[in-house]
């Protein structure tokens, strides 16, 4: 790790509720809108089934956690089905990317650590590729671009997403 600040370990089950607080992170990105409250965001199942049931088979998951223990951010995939996509959904067998980082670590290489483990254990557990979506003004959407998400459809305001793992 280049950051002596924080670490990463493998998300497990009893991080259910912290990679929750990250989905509600990563939904409000954007400080100038109207923040989204974690009943809301388990309440709408386009949201709430990417943490929902953490871990089932095939979800995998690291977490980043200061040197004083308390996590930081996560980055997680969840394999969706054709019948109940992601938004990012590209293929049942492409897990979808999720990531989210407290506000006061955004900035500091957090989400780009989480971002390579988890594409470095993807590869290990067979995954050839990965997806996301992204809003275009969110600032990670640089960060995916940056490292190797290409964009493979487009809507009104977002892209989905995809990283080939064996161009890592």
């Amino acid at each position: 790790m280049a950051d002596s600040d924080y670490s990463l370990r493998i998300a497990t089950a009893d991080d259910a509720g912290f990679l929750t607080d990250m989905l509600v992170a990563a939904v409000n990105w954007d400080p100038a809108r109207e923040a989204v409250g974690r009943d809301c965001v388990l309440r709408d199942r386009h949201t709430a089934h990417y943490v929902e049931g953490w871990p089932r088979r095939g979800d995998l998951g690291v977490i980043a956690v200061e040197t004083g223990g308390q996590p930081i951010g996560a980055a997680w995939l969840r394999l969706f089905s054709s019948d109940d996509p992601g938004y990012g959904f590209v293929g049942e067998d492409v897990p979808e990317l999720s990531v989210g980082v407290l506000p006061s670590w955004r900035g500091q290489g957090v989400g780009r650590a989480l971002l390579t483990e988890l594409a470095r254990r993807a590869v290990e557990h067979g995954f050839a590729r990965i997806s996301l979506s992204v809003e275009r003004a969110n600032r990670a959407r640089r960060l995916y671009a940056a490292e190797g998400f290409t964009t493979v459809e487009s809507g009104p305001g977002s892209d989905t997403m995809v990283m080939v793992l064996s161009e890592r």
